[in-house]
């Protein structure tokens, strides 16, 4: 792992990048996900909970990043649901708009996540209250069915007769994994207040450690190379940084840019240069022979 600051950076991209640059290589299609930047207001303003990805994992091991994870096929269910119907969320989405069932799935996807991986529900009774806690013996066997997919997340709001609670939720960005990188995700970023009465925990398998941290303090960690992070996790938390209050984030999400971002290769001066458009600071000169690291 190459990193001047603290970027992920797997030793492996400059060959798969060559792989792919002379057709060796055939693009993964990327599986659509969604990840959320949970706030709350501090004392110095927002704070974002963020996870560490056990070094285990085969995708970001070690990396500070978001609860999230994978669009499941079941979360095209229909649902009990508030705020902007399915067919503006698509809009939002960047999606066709007669892609509600999609947009749905993505929304549904966020809201699942974040309970299954940091037991925060967005969800409620009625269309205009949260759940006020998800703690006890009942809601862990929930979450546990969920994460091992032997409840569907239709089901579970069913049983429960909860509403999934859309309205909670801002569009923030959208990054798709470069097409060199074995595993690949198209991925939505939300963001949502923490609900009051709820807390996180860490309850996922896959992070060892969490954090509610300052966007711009996790950025200064990161700067330093003592926090790694995916270049999507950096650039949003600095997006977050000038923004007050959690009230001030959200109002902003609505005029969000949700362009997917893609990283581009190409071959300059002998070089792979690989850059992620809009984005200058992840931009890497990668040697094309067998040694070398990037700058």
């Amino acid at each position: 792992m190459s990193t001047t600051n603290g970027q992920w950076y797997p030793p492996e991209w400059p060959e798969r990048i060559r792989q792919l640059a002379t057709g060796e290589l055939t693009p993964v299609t990327p599986r659509r996900a969604a990840t959320v930047l949970l706030l709350r207001d501090g004392a110095g303003g927002p704070v974002v909970h963020m996870l560490r990805r056990r070094t285990s994992m085969a995708f970001a091991g070690g990396a500070y990043a978001y609860p999230g994870g994978s669009v499941d096929p079941r979360d095209e269910r229909g649902v009990a649901w508030a705020g902007p119907s399915r067919r503006e969320w698509a809009a939002r989405l960047g999606l066709a708009a007669d892609d509600g069932t999609v947009a749905q799935a993505i929304v549904c996807a966020a809201v699942r996540e974040t309970f299954e991986e940091a037991g925060v529900l967005l969800a409620g009774p009625t269309p205009h209250t949260v759940v006020a806690d998800t703690t006890g013996e009942e809601w862990e066997a929930d979450r546990a069915a969920l994460v091992a997919r032997e409840l569907s997340f239709a089901d579970f709001l069913d049983r429960r007769g909860l509403v999934l609670r859309s309205d909670l939720l801002g569009g923030w960005a959208r990054w798709i994994t470069p097409e060199f990188e074995p595993r690949r995700y198209d991925t939505w970023f939300f963001v949502a207040a923490l609900p009051r009465g709820q807390r996180t925990r860490n309850a996922s398998t896959e992070a060892d450690h969490t954090v509610w941290i300052r966007p711009a303090e996790a950025a200064a960690g990161y700067d330093r190379g003592e926090l790694l992070m995916m270049p999507p996790t950096i650039a949003t938390l600095r997006e977050l940084a000038p923004y007050g209050t959690v009230a001030e984030a959200l109002a902003a999400a609505p005029d969000r840019d949700l362009t997917p971002v893609l990283a581009r290769a190409r071959l300059e001066n002998g070089r792979v240069v690989l850059s992620w458009p809009g984005h200058d600071e992840f931009t890497k000169h990668i040697p094309t022979g067998p040694t070398g690291g990037a700058t």
